[in-house]
């Protein structure tokens, strides 16, 4: 028989979206059922339903954990750096996460792949998302030089793609080293090429 503790509604909720968020990276969100996150936070349904009207709403808590999970080491990584320090810095801390102990994928890749309606909520949360490190990566590199920002910027996207999606196949360490040599090669020749890259558009 399940012990209730809830104490507090506020440790309630954060009780139910730290499980909900180790359930929902480590195995996916639609095969994560409400029972399962309130037997594991030891809440009832009541208490969930009080806190998150339904599953959706507790997806979106979760991606916006992660959200800030990600642009505080991002921000803290960049603060006060030139901008292409700021990049590799960016990308230090990239991988790192690829390095660490549970790490699968990259969570907001993960949700699009689970939610593939453009009108979803879920999805647009993870546009949203997608967009901010886009926008910031983009306008980093614009920094040091402005001509070719928007297409080296999707160019180190589509790097940290690949390296989030490889980093849970194969071995972390290797996938990290080449994904921080590519974001070096292309912050090479973005700055000695007048601002284009290899990769084109």
């Amino acid at each position: 028989m399940r012990t209730e503790t809830e104490g507090r509604p506020s440790e309630a909720r954060s009780r139910l979206l730290d499980t909900a968020t180790r359930l929902f990276y480590a195995e996916g969100i639609h095969s994560v059922g409400i029972d399962r996150i309130v037997g594991e936070a030891q809440v009832t349904r009541a208490t969930l339903y009080r806190h998150f009207p339904g599953k959706e709403e507790l997806v979106l808590a979760y991606l916006s954990g992660v959200d800030r999970a990600i642009r505080t080491p991002a921000e803290e990584a960049a603060a006060g750096l030139p901008p292409a320090e700021a990049i590799l810095a960016i990308s230090r801390s990239i991988a790192q996460g690829i390095q660490s102990e549970g790490f699968r994928g990259c969570a907001f890749l993960n949700a699009a792949a689970e939610y593939p309606d453009p009108e979803s909520p879920v999805r647009k949360a993870v546009i949203a998302h997608r967009q901010w490190f886009l926008d910031t990566v983009t306008g980093l590199l614009a920094q040091i030089r402005e001509d070719g920002a928007e297409p080296a910027g999707r160019h180190f996207v589509m790097m940290r793609d690949g390296a989030m999606a490889a980093g849970c196949l194969f071995d972390p360490e290797l996938i990290s080293d080449t994904f921080l040599h590519g974001v070096e090669r292309l912050l090479e020749v973005y700055t000695t090429s007048g601002g284009t890259t290899s990769a084109g558009a």
